[in-house]
Parts: C-alpha cells; structure tokens; sequence
C-alpha cells in the first residue's frame, strides 16, 4: 500500500477537519502518499482528487466544517456509479480509502468494500446515531452548542415567565436531546426512543408553575415532531405562554471541543495503523474508552444504534 484516499460525506460535523489531519498525517509519517477527495462521493466519482501535504494540516484541528467539503450524492447507491469511482481510486494510484460520515457515508463505504476496495468508515455525525461506537465525531460539540442556547433560552423564560419548546437536531435518534436536556435542567425530555404524553407534561409545568417555579423548558428531538406542531398540541393542555424555538444547523458548527479533538485523532490514526495491518471493510469506533473495529457490512446490515434511554429515566427522577 502507497497511497490512501480520505473522504468526508453526508451532513458535516466539527471534528471532520481534526479526523482528516491525523489520517493524513498518520498516513505521511508511515511513508504513504494521502489524498484528499473533495465534494464525498460525488467528488470520487469526478475524479475531484488532489495530495495532501503535512504543512495543508497545520491550523485545521480546530476549525469546523469539513476542508474536503461534503455533498450529498444519493447515486452511489447504483453499481454502475460505484465503479466508476473504483476506476478513479486506481487511476489515482489510491490503494485504500477511509470514508467519514454518517450511515449513508458508511453504506457507500460498505458498497467498496463489497467490490473487494479497501474502505474504512470513521463515524462523524451530530447525530450520534451510528452503530459499533458509543460516540461519534461532532456529537460532544453539538450538544455542547445546544446546551448554551438552552442556557440562554433558560434565562428569557424565566425573565417572561414563559415555557418554550426548543427541538434539538438528531434525526431519528434522541442523544443530543438527552444530553443537552439533562445539562439544561430540562422540566421534559422528549425523544423518538421513549413514549411520551403531552398532557401528562402539561400537567407537570401547571403544577411547576403553581408550586412557585418561573419558567418552563421542554427540550424535544426532532425525530418526534417539530417545536410548532409540539407547542400547539401542549397549548391545548396548559394555562401557561408557550414559545416554540428550533435551534437547526448551528448545532453542526464552530470550533470542536477538546473531546472532538481528540477523539478525532484517536479515530484517524487508528484506520491508518489497521489499513497497515492489511485491514479494511471495517467501522471504527470506541466502547468504554477503547477503540474498536468491526466487520462494516455487519455492523450495518445486523446492529442498531441504541441511544442509552437510562438518561431519560436519570431525568425523570432528578427533575419528578
């Protein structure tokens, strides 16, 4: 092996840039060639393709968003596509290539995989939402950037005495909802994984507000329903005033924290040492602290991401 490929695909997230520096640079200090693909798959298939160099590295651990950009290209999902960027991966001489992204990025990796091309997918999603890891690149910054904008939100509700439902990122899972809510003091956490009653919640801020309590704060995943539609069904139950707020892509943005930072590198160095060892088709995460690699095409075709629902109880009984 003398040359890898790295690519960032699907919704970006801060962390990427960390991710890229140490493949990059973990590739170039065991004697291989690194190169970058620009725009994910869409770029690969394009042939968008350049070298990376130790000293492009110097300044971006820090920085969000991605420097390889990213693009959604739903068309890799065809063979006759997937070839096609196998045949630029060997007209540029790329012997491996780490793929970093959420699922669909990890599926487009799985297809190289599956065409005998070695890939390695690093899990950089806000979402949290991958299997085969306990956390993802990006998720620590994003529930991090929510929590402020809760903080804030904590203080005008409680300027106006209001209760406002403020939906969090996530997609189909809840982990930032979680995170955030509990760090936030959150009244009521709601997340696709746990049923949930909003009169019941209703009657847990009346009763807030009738034993002194100022404010109220519901934070809400966005994989249940939007802040409106929310705000609008829990109108019905409460004698309180109610502001509905969604908080969107800023939650994808800004300088990673430290965790990112490191958790970052600790990915992007490990896919080098197992494409070294000969290794590829695997998902690289982390389980009580320890980095682990699994077979790519198991880890998507037979495990789900299991957001830990114990916080939510955690909440319930620390919030009652």
């Amino acid at each position: 092996m003398k040359r890898i490929g790295i690519l960032t695909s699907g919704g970006d997230s801060s962390g990427m840039n960390a991710a890229i520096r140490a493949i990059a640079r973990s590739a170039i200090s065991a004697g291989l060639e690194a190169y970058g693909i620009n725009y994910g798959f869409a770029g690969l298939v394009a042939g968008n393709i350049r070298k990376l160099d130790s000293s492009e590295m110097d300044g971006v651990i820090d920085r969000g968003g991605t420097l390889l950009y990213s693009a959604r290209f739903p068309e890799f999902a065809q063979e006759q596509t997937q070839l096609k960027g196998i045949a630029q991966l060997k007209k540029f001489g790329i012997d491996a290539l780490v793929v970093i992204g959420g699922d669909g990025s990890y599926h487009g990796a799985e297809r190289l995989t599956q065409h005998g091309f070695n890939s390695v997918g690093v899990p950089g999603t806000i979402d949290n939402d991958i299997p085969g890891t306990d956390f993802t690149i990006g998720f620590d910054t994003a529930v991090n950037v929510a929590l402020d904008a809760l903080d804030r939100v904590n203080d005008t509700a409680t300027s106006h005495q209001r209760t406002f439902v403020v939906e969090v990122m996530g997609r189909g899972a809840g982990d930032i909802a979680l995170w955030a809510g509990i760090a936030a003091d959150a009244d009521a956490i709601v997340i696709p994984e746990r049923e949930y009653d909003i009169k019941e919640i209703a009657e847990k801020i009346n009763r807030n507000y009738a034993n002194g309590k100022q404010h109220g704060l519901i934070v809400l995943a966005e994989g249940v329903m939007s802040a409106a539609d929310f705000k609008d069904k829990l109108d019905e139950f409460s004698n309180f005033e109610t502001r509905a707020i969604t908080l969107g892509h800023v939650q994808r943005g800004g300088r990673p924290t430290a965790k990112d930072r490191v958790l970052a590198t600790r990915f992007g160095d490990y896919a080098i040492r197992l494409l070294l060892e000969g290794k590829g088709g695997l998902a690289i995460g982390i389980h009580d602290n320890q980095l682990v690699a699994t077979d790519i095409i198991d880890t998507l075709e037979n495990h789900k991401h299991q957001t830990d629902v114990s916080l939510y109880d955690l909440n319930e009984r620390v919030r009652f």
